[in-house]
């Protein structure tokens, strides 16, 4: 067992935590004890099905898929870096974890035979709202382009907060009214690379939404991924706005 899943399974209760692993790939503890995993990258998949050292992992494995029996995992759309291949089945081999997916993530359920899980499985589109015990995830439009068209964001609602995970996605700011305000936390890409915000657009967002955080996500994983959190930290500095820039195993707590 990792540091990482250490780190998740004691920490606290009675707070709410974030764990970062890397990429867009985030853990959100509740104060009850519930774990969400959000678009978790633990392998090496993408170098192996892309073939090129472009998309070499560059940051540490941090978590194991089997560490921890999380409630919920959530991939946002099919992109291998969030619907990692080689991960998801094990996360889900417990028979207990919920699979909450973008549509399109269909083909990769029933390549990676994970339809035998099939009550644990869910399609999800913007506007959807699912209940669980403890928490609620609320999925959004986000607009990832013709790449990944079905792609959305979520909003984590737990222990009163709210946890806005902005999947990949360009800049929207005609969008803005579409999620509920206060947020305590928004995540979002700085790479500007396929369709994504670049950190300008991220820092942009941030103003516009006023969260009482900002943590930037989706740079240094690949070569080929681009993002600056040099620049992002300079303009979030700039404008003082609060953010936090997360090393790969790093907790924050609300």
């Amino acid at each position: 067992m990792k540091d990482l899943a250490i780190k998740v399974l004691t920490a606290e209760l009675g707070r709410t935590h974030i764990f970062a692993t890397g990429q867009a790939g985030f853990i959100v503890k509740t104060a009850e004890g519930k774990t969400i995993a959000i678009d978790l990258y633990l392998s090496d998949c993408v170098e192996r099905l892309e073939g090129h050292m472009g998309y070499k992992r560059m940051c540490p494995k941090v978590l194991d898929p089997g560490d921890i029996e999380f409630d919920a995992v959530v991939c946002t759309h099919p992109h291998w870096d969030h619907f990692d291949v080689d991960a998801v089945p094990q996360m889900m081999a417990n028979g207990r974890t919920r699979l909450y997916c973008s549509v399109e993530c269909r083909e990769l359920v029933e390549k990676t035979h994970l339809d035998y899980y099939n009550n644990n499985i869910n399609y999800v589109n913007p506007g959807n709202v699912v209940d669980e015990d403890g928490f609620a995830l609320e999925f959004v439009n986000c607009d990832h382009g013709k790449g990944a068209p079905d792609a959305v964001g979520v909003v984590i609602h737990c222990d009163g907060k709210r946890i806005y995970e902005a999947g990949d996605t360009c800049l929207r700011l005609d969008r803005v009214g579409e999620i509920k305000q206060p947020l305590d936390v928004l995540i979002a890409p700085i790479n500007g690379a396929y369709g994504n915000m670049n950190a300008d657009d991220c820092a942009k967002l941030a103003e516009a939404l006023k969260p009482k955080l900002t943590i930037p996500c989706h740079y240094g994983m690949f070569a080929s991924h681009g993002g600056d959190p040099g620049r992002f930290y300079e303009l979030m500095k700039e404008a003082e706005l609060p953010m936090l820039i997360m090393t790969p195993g790093e907790k924050y707590t609300i």
